[in-house]
């Protein structure tokens, strides 16, 4: 075992020392922070910009009927369609709304602006438009406008969790969001690491080091602390993330706008007490995802003698964890208790990102015990057949191996 935390402590300390390192590390938590601050910059020019809508009524039953608003301020003018044009050209952010004598026939009424207008602004428009048309019916029914705004109910529901100690806010928002990151962190992750640890395999063997290392360790304990400690690189790195980013978006929220908190702090303020939960069981889905597809990248880069020669092996090994992010990101997070997330939950190659989509809704304890044994037994069953192919492959050179040579590989005896 000491040879093998000697290679743990050579592949860290190597890594973490590297400029590029130092620079990702450092430079994500900044991009966070940036986009936060980009967001919030974008937002409040947003909110400053009042857009001057002209209101062209040839029909006469929207006169005056229009009511401004932050975004937007109406202004009646009574001009030829063609200098009501002219009007609005000379501002970006000015309007014209021609509302015609005639309204019956489907896209009647045209909203002119010098640039193409959002769909939000459009949308707002429309939705006074027939605020108004649908208020002028009952004028004309003689319905009691007046009445009806008075009755009218403003609902909105609340979501509830009901738990043994009673019911809770079920923050959805705040699970998915979750939800959404974990899969996405471990999707990327098991890539860029798990990429490492090929290029790695790779680069020794061309550089011909591996024979000189394989004469004091073995093939396996040298696998094996290359994988750990890569692992423990991208652990550090996530750690540090996490730490950076949540001050850095702290001090640049500032604590919010007018006395409101910042995303980062309502954020975590929302998933409450099961943070630590799904915190702990992020770790250990990144953990053992990690080590269970970086083994069979360390057995892809055992087999080839460039990165252009992986492909034929790396596309059935990434396949189903591609699988599983487009499923999660387009459906599951919708159907969290649906057969179809179950299964994939618990199938070892799919779980490390359908889990994460699914454990912020809850899942039943026999259903996260047993996902967790197979991811183990998972790790184990690959490191056993990554490690007998590359016994083999990190010694062969110059021969493009199929898949017929592989399994060839390993039965033979040691």
């Amino acid at each position: 075992m000491n040879k093998v935390f000697l290679i743990i402590q050579r592949e860290y300390l190597t890594r973490v020392r590297k400029r590029a390192f130092i620079v990702m590390t450092l430079l994500v938590p900044c991009l966070i922070a940036s986009m936060f601050a980009i967001i919030s910059y974008m937002a409040k020019q947003q909110e400053q910009t009042v857009h001057k809508i002209y209101v062209l009524d040839e029909n006469g039953a929207f006169k005056g009927k229009f009511h401004d608003s932050k975004s937007k301020k109406y202004v009646n003018i009574s001009l030829p369609l063609a200098a009501a044009k002219d009007t609005v050209q000379k501002h970006e952010d000015d309007l014209l709304l021609f509302i015609p004598s005639v309204t019956d026939k489907k896209d009647s009424v045209t909203v002119y602006a010098k640039k193409k207008n959002t769909l939000s602004m459009a949308d707002d428009i429309q939705s006074d438009l027939n605020d108004i048309a649908t208020g002028n019916s009952m004028v004309t029914a003689h319905i009691d406008t007046m009445q009806l705004h008075k009755i009218k109910s403003n609902i909105v529901v609340q979501s509830q969790e009901l738990t043994e100690t009673g019911a809770k806010s079920a923050n959805v928002g705040a699970s998915y969001a979750l939800g959404f990151a974990g899969a996405i962190l471990i999707y990327m992750s098991l890539f860029i690491y798990g990429a490492q640890v090929m290029r790695g395999v790779i680069e020794e063997k061309t550089s011909r080091i591996v024979e000189v290392i394989v004469s004091s360790v073995k093939p396996f304990q040298l696998m094996l602390g290359k994988i750990i400690g890569v692992g423990l690189v991208g652990l550090t790195q996530f750690v540090l993330w996490i730490l950076l980013s949540t001050i850095v978006t702290q001090l640049v929220g500032g604590g919010g706008h007018s006395g409101q908190p910042s995303p980062m702090t309502t954020f975590t303020n929302n998933l409450g007490e099961n943070i630590v939960y799904e915190l702990s069981c992020f770790i250990f889905y990144w953990l053992t995802g990690y080590l269970l597809y970086s083994a069979l990248f360390a057995a892809v880069g055992s087999a080839v003698d460039s990165e252009t020669e992986t492909q034929q092996f790396m596309f059935p090994i990434t396949l189903p964890l591609l699988f599983a992010y487009i499923l999660s990101v387009s459906y599951l997070f919708q159907a969290p208790d649906s057969p179809l997330a179950i299964w994939l939950s618990i199938i070892p190659l799919t779980a490390p990102v359908v889990m994460m989509v699914r454990i912020p809704f809850g899942v039943p304890g026999w259903q996260l015990g047993l996902s967790m044994s197979l991811m183990v037994a998972g790790f184990i069953f690959t490191t056993y057949i990554a490690a007998r192919i590359y016994r083999v492959g990190i010694l062969m050179y110059g021969k493009k191996p199929s898949y017929k040579e592989l399994a060839k590989w390993f039965f033979y005896k040691e």
